[in-house]
């Protein structure tokens, strides 16, 4: 217990806590952003299939992808699939301010630009169409939250195992108000993007040293 309280594990920890804040808010709003779309009734029932099914995943992958990182080359493309993330989440900072607006006014049914509607702004769409995007968005967004907790806390299963208990209650409990909280101070999801890409980077360094270690263990064997 008292290796959870070391320099590296508290710093591992910091860092896992705000990867879990930024990527629960950022799922939270690209739900919001498809469900803006649909009438009242059908956008409250997307939404919650949409948390439902995030905290699912992130279940399943955590399950899953801390055994595949195990093997060589995995931690390696782990760190360079980081950094797509990093550049998607990017690329969803640079969303126009509206749009996000009509994101959290979905997630929580409440006007917050007092224009008389709620998403009003928002494509119309039908459930089927907004259900596929929240299911694409689902999968990928919560394999990227479950490598980013894995590689930030490397060698801590204790603060993995935080990392991810607190990645599922985020996305059970709060994600939409941390949504609202990450569209009011963007600042806070920067910083986010910056540990991100922290990760990442290391990712891809343990990875390759541990690739090309494997790969010069290798050579003599194929020199006989």
């Amino acid at each position: 217990m008292m290796e959870f309280f070391t320099p590296e594990a508290l710093s591992a920890l910091l860092q896992v806590i705000m990867i879990d804040l930024v990527l629960a808010g950022d799922n939270a709003i690209v739900i919001g952003l498809a469900a803006a779309g649909l009438p009242k009734e059908q956008r409250t029932k997307a939404i919650l299939v949409g948390i439902i099914a995030a905290t699912v995943l992130r279940i399943g992958f955590a399950l899953a992808t801390t055994q595949l990182l195990q093997i060589v080359g995995l931690l390696l493309a782990g760190g360079i699939l980081l950094l797509w993330v990093c550049w998607k989440m990017w690329r969803e900072l640079r969303t126009p301010h509206h749009q996000e607006e009509e994101a959290s006014e979905a997630l929580e049914e409440t006007d917050f630009n007092k224009d008389g509607t709620i998403a009003g702004g928002a494509p119309r769409k039908t459930f089927a169409q907004a259900a596929w995007q929240i299911v694409i968005a689902d999968v990928s967004m919560s394999l990227d939250n479950v490598l980013a907790v894995a590689g930030a806390a490397h060698e801590h299963p204790e603060v993995l195992i935080f990392g991810l208990v607190l990645s599922i209650a985020l996305m059970g409990v709060a994600a939409s108000f941390i949504a609202r909280v990450l569209n009011k101070y963007r600042w806070i999801a920067y910083v986010g993007l910056a540990v991100i890409l922290y990760v990442a980077l290391e990712m891809i360094w343990r990875g390759g040293i541990e690739v090309w270690g494997e790969a010069q263990a290798f050579m003599p064997v194929l020199g006989n």
